[in-house]
C-alpha cells in the first residue's frame, strides 16, 4: 500500500486537466485582443499578453507553452496593426519582451521535463528495489489472513529502515518478522536488506524461535563488521529492534521474542491486549556483543477471530501539529471487525490525516487475523 508520489499525481492531473485549462490562456489572449482594439487610444492592455505563456507553464509542456507564446506575440502584432501603432518603439519593445518571456517559459518547461524524467527513472529503480527487498506479504498462510503496510517518511522514498517478512515452516506454522533498523539513508537500506535476507534464508529451517533469533543476531553482526577493524565499538553502531513470532496452524497461540521493539497488540472483540513480553532482549546486532546466549520465548493466546497488529515506532510516535502522538491503540479498537486489508486502509488514511500528510519517521504495520475453522479467506 504505497502512497502515490507527487510526480505521478502531477502527471495524471496534467493529463486529465491540461486540455480544459488551455481555455484560460486562450481566453486571456482573445479578451486582451478585443478589449485593446476597442478601447480608447490611451488604454493599452497588450502587456497583459505575457501572462498567457506564464500561465501555460503551470500545467502544460514546452510545445504548448511555445504555442501560447506564439499566439500571444501574434495577438500583439494584430493589435499594433489594427491600432496603427506598429512602427512605434513602444510596441516593438513590447513584442520583443513578449518573445523573450515566452522563450524563457519554454526553457523552464524543458528543464522541468528533464527533471521529471530523471525523478521517474529514480523512482522506477526504487520501486524495483522495494519489490525485491520488501516483498508483499502473502494474503493467506495456513489459517491466517495477512496484510502489510509500509509508509515512507520521505515523499519520494520507497524503502527505509522499517521492514517486515513472513515465512512458512515445515512444522505447519507461520513465522513473522517486523523490525526497525537504526539510522536512515543507504546505510539503513543495506542493513534492512541484510536482516531480511538472513530471515528468509533461515526462518523456514531453524528448529526453534530462539535459534532463529541467535542466527539473525550473528548474521547481522558478522556482515556489518566484516569490513571494519573488528572492534566491538565499531559493531555496536548497527542494530535493529525486532519482534519474531511463530504462529502454529493448529494451536491457538502465538510464540514471541521481543528484541527492544514495541509490543504487538491483539484485538479481541472490543478489547485490546498488548503482548508485553516479560523479558525484552537487546536489539538484533547487540545480543552477541553483550553475551546473550539464548532468547526467552513468550506464549500468548491467539484464537480464531483475533486480530494481531505488529507495528514500528513510526506509527506510535507520529505527531500532529500540536505535538500529540497518534493514539494507535485507541483508533485500532474501532476497526476490530475489519479484515486486515480494510483495517490497514483505514489506518493509513487516519494516520496521514493525524500528521497532515507528513510523517516524521517511516512506519510499518502488519495485520494478522486467525480464521475460524471452515471460514472463507475473504
Amino acid at each position: 500500500m504505497d502512497l502515490p508520489s507527487w510526480l505521478d499525481v502531477r502527471r495524471s492531473w496534467r493529463a486529465g486537466h491540461a486540455p480544459a485549462l488551455l481555455v484560460i490562456p486562450l481566453g486571456l489572449i482573445v479578451t486582451v485582443c478585443v478589449v485593446d482594439v476597442l478601447a480608447p487610444p490611451h488604454i493599452h492592455l497588450g502587456p497583459l499578453l505575457v501572462a498567457a505563456p506564464a500561465i501555460t507553464v503551470a500545467f502544460a509542456g514546452a510545445r504548448m507553452t511555445a504555442l501560447m507564446g506564439a499566439l500571444a506575440v501574434a495577438a500583439q502584432v494584430v493589435i499594433a496593426v489594427l491600432r496603427g501603432v506598429w512602427a512605434t518603439a513602444n510596441i516593438q519593445a513590447q513584442i520583443i519582451a513578449l518573445i523573450v518571456v515566452s522563450a524563457v517559459c519554454v526553457a523552464l518547461c524543458v528543464v522541468r521535463g528533464r527533471r521529471e524524467r530523471q525523478l521517474h527513472r529514480v523512482r522506477s529503480v526504487a520501486e524495483a528495489a522495494q519489490s525485491v527487498l520488501l516483498r508483499p506479504l502473502p494474503a493467506r498462510a495456513g489459517p491466517l489472513r495477512i496484510a502489510g503496510l509500509y509508509l515512507p517518511a520521505e515523499e519520494e522514498a520507497d524503502l527505509g529502515g522499517d521492514l517486515y517478512a513472513a515465512a512458512r515452516t515445515d512444522h505447519h506454522s507461520t513465522r513473522l518478522l517486523i523490525g526497525d533498523v537504526r539510522g536512515s539513508g543507504l546505510g539503513a537500506i543495506n542493513n534492512t536488506a541484510l536482516l531480511l535476507g538472513a530471515f528468509r534464508a533461515a526462518a523456514h529451517r531453524q528448529a526453534t524461535l530462539p535459534r532463529l533469533a541467535i542466527h539473525l543476531d550473528a548474521a547481522f553482526r558478522w556482515d556489518c563488521g566484516q569490513w571494519r577493524p573488528g572492534t566491538e565499538q565499531d559493531t555496536v553502531e548497527d542494530f535493529a529492534t525486532a519482534v519474531l513470532l511463530d504462529i502454529p496452524d493448529h494451536d491457538p497461540v502465538v510464540h514471541l521474542i521481543s528484541c527492544g521493539h514495541p509490543p504487538p497488540l491483539v484485538l479481541r472483540g472490543d478489547r485490546i491486549v498488548p503482548l508485553v513480553a516479560e523479558a525484552s532482549h537487546l536489539p538484533i546486532g547487540l545480543g552477541g556483543v553483550f553475551g546473550i546466549a539464548d532468547y526467552d520465548v513468550q506464549t500468548f493466546p491467539f484464537e480464531a477471530g483475533d486480530l494481531l497488529l505488529l507495528y514500528t515506532d513510526g506509527v506510535i510516535e507520529a505527531r500532529d501539529t500540536d505535538g500529540r502522538f497518534y493514539p494507535f491503540a485507541e483508533r485500532a479498537r474501532r476497526w476490530t471487525t475489519d479484515d486486515p486489508d480494510e483495517l490497514l486502509r483505514r489506518l493509513q488514511a487516519d494516520l496521514l490525516a493525524h500528521v497532515h500528510g507528513h510523517l516524521g519517521d517511516d512506519a510499518a504495520v502488519v495485520a494478522v487475523r486467525r480464521l475460524a475453522s471452515g471460514e472463507a479467506p475473504g
